[in-house]
């Protein structure tokens, strides 16, 4: 496993967009131009920069969502975010374009190696999806092959972040996606499977789950709740790769 320098460097705002009603996607651009070296899967530590007394803010980590080849980092935040007992509002929803930013990283063991891995099992809650894409997308750009099949939990039907990029992907690499809804309501039109990621969820989608590397990411809960399926079918623990946020 490569081992990657940490460093701290500057970014502005180059992009954000209002993808769901709960999530952000924000991109950034370095002040020198260079793309900052990392596997898929990794995160960096952000920190704001005060625009009176140019203080950074505490840094937060966050899973870079871009390939590693892309000069520009992106990000996906949710907008008003839960942190045990208290609700805020992200600091990114009042960012505005060219706002400066410290990122410092990589960091991380939350890392996939298409390579390596030929066959594997995606299971993503909400923003978590965030490292899957950064994989997803840098094999789109190698090219590769491997066999993909990704669980993507989300509350509800309108909460697919990059759904068209999803959709590009399932046919241009061997990737199958079955997204579920947790919370699914009368007259929201959505037809195709419901209810959190379990023991039966896993063996109806991945039938040769016992073949394959499970990678996992999402909020504590999500990610224990995974984990404890994942144990129910003896899934052995060094065949488990998981990553938490919130």
């Amino acid at each position: 496993m490569t081992t990657y320098p940490i460093v701290e460097r500057k970014y502005f705002i180059s992009e954000k967009i209002d993808e769901t009603q709960e999530v952000l996607i924000i991109g950034m651009r370095p002040e020198d131009g260079k793309p900052n070296s990392f596997d898929p899967g990794m995160f960096m530590m952000i920190s704001g920069i005060d625009k009176q007394t140019g203080e950074k803010h505490v840094a937060r980590a966050m899973s870079i969502a871009s390939d590693p080849s892309s000069v520009n980092v992106e990000f996906f935040v949710i907008k008003n975010p839960i942190h045990g007992e208290h609700i805020g509002r992200s600091h990114f929803a009042d960012v505005e374009i060219n706002d400066p930013f410290v990122l410092k990283g990589p960091s991380g063991q939350f890392r996939f190696d298409p390579n390596k891995d030929k066959k594997v099992l995606f299971i993503a809650g909400g923003t978590g999806l965030s490292p899957f894409m950064s994989m997803l997308r840098h094999m789109r750009v190698l090219g590769t092959n491997a066999d993909i099949v990704m669980l993507y939990s989300i509350k509800y039907p309108t909460e697919i972040i990059r759904k068209q990029e999803l959709a590009e992907m399932e046919k241009t690499l061997n990737l199958r996606t079955i997204v579920t809804v947790t919370r699914p309501a009368p007259g929201d039109g959505w037809t195709g499977q419901t209810g959190h990621v379990d023991s039966s969820m896993i063996q109806k989608y991945a039938t040769d789950f016992p073949e394959r590397m499970a990678y996992v990411c999402g909020p504590l809960a999500f990610v224990k709740a995974v984990k404890d399926a994942l144990t129910a079918l003896n899934v052995p623990a060094n065949r488990v790769s998981a990553d938490v946020w919130g």
